[in-house]
């Protein structure tokens, strides 16, 4: 654990705290504006702060899940949107739209993303080893049979079909307080990877030596594969697919606090929070709250790109 650790995530926690003070502030309308109206308090404490709060913790869930599937693969670019998760639980949520009206949104969304994470596992795994070109393989096969499955549903979903779209290009345009209320449950998906902290630091070791240091690789894998699913379900069923997230925070918390997942893993979901709250709070002030997830697959496809590039390279 470097020195500057604790600094560092003190420096988050206060940077977020801050971050949620000015999103609250900031929008279309300015504050100074907005208290003139006789619906201002409805407006932000109905409107903005929920937002803000469940932007923060869907920033937080994808950066956690993307940390520990990072850590679990022993591949820097495993993250819930490349390998299929989060299309898993979009097509999942997509069917309880089509299907239940809504109904169930969160469960069917965690089902979709736990399936397509464990085919991914099983399809990707070759004599104990996940090589990184299998993995990057098998997620964009399976997101592209998930996707197939995903436009039969957007041609037979009928009235259906614009709600689909504006959700599947991910964002934080209808988060009401019910929101906050499923986005609670991220902090225990968060914490259950976090008890494993340990153990993902034994792993990246190889799975013989940890075997032999007294971990149960097989159980640890189905475990934060499990938790992995759990949060993105929840993050997508909230906000569509936002993709990235998940990719870029745990490069730079790594840079910044090393790679002991005792500290990257809350450095990265404070990052996380931060980078997903900046970009709503700039789409909805300056860019007409335009689909957040077209911002953050902006810079993380190039991102993405980078880190191949290198990977080739090395």
């Amino acid at each position: 654990m470097r020195r500057t650790a604790p600094i560092a995530i003190l420096a988050l926690t206060c940077t977020l705290l801050i971050s949620m003070a000015c999103a609250v502030v900031l929008g279309p309308v300015s504050l100074g504006s907005l208290v003139t109206l006789p619906s201002a308090g409805m407006i932000i404490w109905d409107v903005r702060v929920p937002r803000v709060i469940t932007a923060a913790l869907v920033g937080c869930a994808l950066a956690v899940a993307g940390t520990a599937m990072q850590g679990l693969f022993r591949n820097s670019m495993a993250d819930p949107y490349i390998i299929g998760t989060s299309s898993g639980g979009a097509l999942g949520a997509t069917l309880a739209i089509v299907l239940f009206a809504g109904a169930g949104l969160p469960v069917f969304a965690f089902a979709g993303a736990a399936i397509a994470t464990f085919a991914v596992y099983i399809i990707a795994r070759q004599g104990g080893r996940i090589p990184v070109e299998t993995l990057l393989l098998s997620g964009v096969a399976l997101s592209m049979l998930l996707s197939a499955f995903l436009s039969f549903l957007m041609y037979t979903s009928g009235r259906s079909l614009h709600q689909i779209m504006f959700w599947l290009m991910g964002g934080f345009w209808n988060v009401s307080w019910g929101d906050v209320r499923i986005a609670i449950l991220i902090p225990v998906g968060c914490l259950a990877v976090y008890l494993y902290a340990r153990d993902i630091n034994i792993i990246s070791l190889g799975d013989e030596d940890a075997i032999h240091l007294g971990v149960n690789v097989e159980r640890l894998k189905q475990i934060l594969l499990f938790a992995s699913a759990f949060l993105t379900g929840i993050a997508v069923s909230i906000a569509g697919a936002i993709g990235f997230i998940g990719l870029i925070t745990p490069h730079v918390m790594r840079l910044i606090v090393g790679p002991d997942h005792r500290v990257l893993l809350p450095a990265a979901a404070l990052a996380g929070g931060i980078l997903l709250l900046w970009s709503d709070t700039l789409t909805r002030t300056f860019a007409g709250d335009m689909p957040v997830g077209i911002i953050t697959a902006c810079f993380g496809a190039p991102f993405f790109i980078y880190l191949l590039r290198s990977r080739m390279k090395a």
